[in-house]
């Protein structure tokens, strides 16, 4: 598979996407739905010096009720959050929920927005090759073409995974809750990072990587009516982690989390969760949540300096470890892109 297309190819792709015959929004709908978001944090938040005290990415308008999706991180534990566009029309809004197991984010708009909301697809039926758009905010300057390279598991350093991530190549900068769109002028997903991977014949590559919009659709309901999943929240033990020629290293320990308490240190090697070889860092995340929920002991072979040590995890809900209490007022300013 070539990384780089021909640019007739990208051509083609926009001219099907936009066109009245192929597309389902036209161009200045699927425009106008994608807009701003800008956050700042408190300093005192416990993920203000990794993701930063200000915040700034993209977000999509996914219904007639005003719910903006975005990926999650950038409005984690925030105090005010404002979506931004070029008529710089304000309107006030609240946080509604946060996923940590897709890493989707929630706003809605207290008033009416006056967008028509981008409509979702079916992310599963996407195949490696497929041509693609990214789109973020900024009119049609910020529109890149771009093509699926990879479904693949994806493993996060901060105990996160998902089993088919999306990776699209060209990466762009602008990639944090931009929208992937399909050439039927759906919502696929959600932008969460620039990453590498290695793909077969190539070597590594750098590309970004997206959350599947598939994701969403379960957990949609609950997010909207109660912040968060119903489901019952996974053990989360406070431990980044990453993978290096198959050994999971403790990279750092989230200060006063599980981990840390345990003593568990930084440059510990992961050897075993509950006397069971660990074989990388996806596997270690399957091991540790098929023992039970939050709150469940997690038995951990740790090589420690020179000792392997068992040390054994209380395992915590994050929800309640770090602050997501919804915001009451948080200022919106919508894109119509006239």
């Amino acid at each position: 598979m070539r990384i780089l297309f021909p640019l007739f190819i990208s051509f083609c792709v926009l001219l099907t996407l936009f066109s009245p015959a192929g597309a389902q929004q036209g161009f200045e709908e699927i425009l106008n739905a994608i807009v701003k978001i800008r956050a700042t944090i408190p300093e005192d938040a416990r993920t203000a010096d990794i993701l930063g005290k200000e915040r700034e990415g993209n977000g999509v308008v996914i219904d007639s009720d005003g719910h903006v999706l975005t990926i999650g991180y950038l409005i984690l534990e925030a105090e005010s959050v404002e979506i931004i566009g070029p008529n710089d029309k304000s309107i006030p809004a609240t946080i509604v929920g946060y996923d940590h197991n897709t890493g989707f984010g929630l706003i809605r708009a207290q008033t009416p927005v006056g967008i028509k909301p981008i409509q979702l697809g079916k992310s599963s039926e996407l195949k490696e090759g497929a041509p693609i758009l990214v789109v973020g905010y900024g009119g049609k300057d910020a529109i890149q073409p771009a093509r699926i390279v990879s479904k693949r598991a994806f493993a996060g350093y901060w105990e996160y995974l998902l089993e088919k991530a999306i990776f699209t190549v060209p990466p762009i900068s602008n990639f944090g809750g931009a929208a992937l769109i399909g050439p039927d002028g759906r919502l696929l997903g959600i932008g969460s990072l620039f990453t590498q991977i290695t793909v077969q014949g190539l070597g590594s590559i750098s590309c970004n990587m997206f959350v599947p919009i598939d994701l969403l659709k379960p957990i949609l309901d609950d997010l909207k009516t109660f912040g968060r999943t119903r489901a019952p929240p996974k053990p989360w033990l406070g431990l980044h982690a990453e993978e290096v020629h198959g050994r999971v290293i403790v990279i750092r320990t989230t200060p006063g989390g599980p981990a840390d308490i345990a003593g568990i240190k930084t440059g510990d090697v992961v050897i075993a969760v509950k006397g069971k070889p660990v074989k990388g860092l996806a596997d270690f995340y399957r091991q540790v949540w098929a023992l039970g929920n939050a709150g469940i002991e997690v038995p951990l072979n740790i090589l420690q300096d020179i000792q392997i040590r068992e040390i054994k995890i209380r395992s915590a809900d994050r929800y309640r470890f770090f602050r997501l209490k919804p915001i009451k007022s948080v200022n919106l300013i919508v894109s119509f892109n006239r």
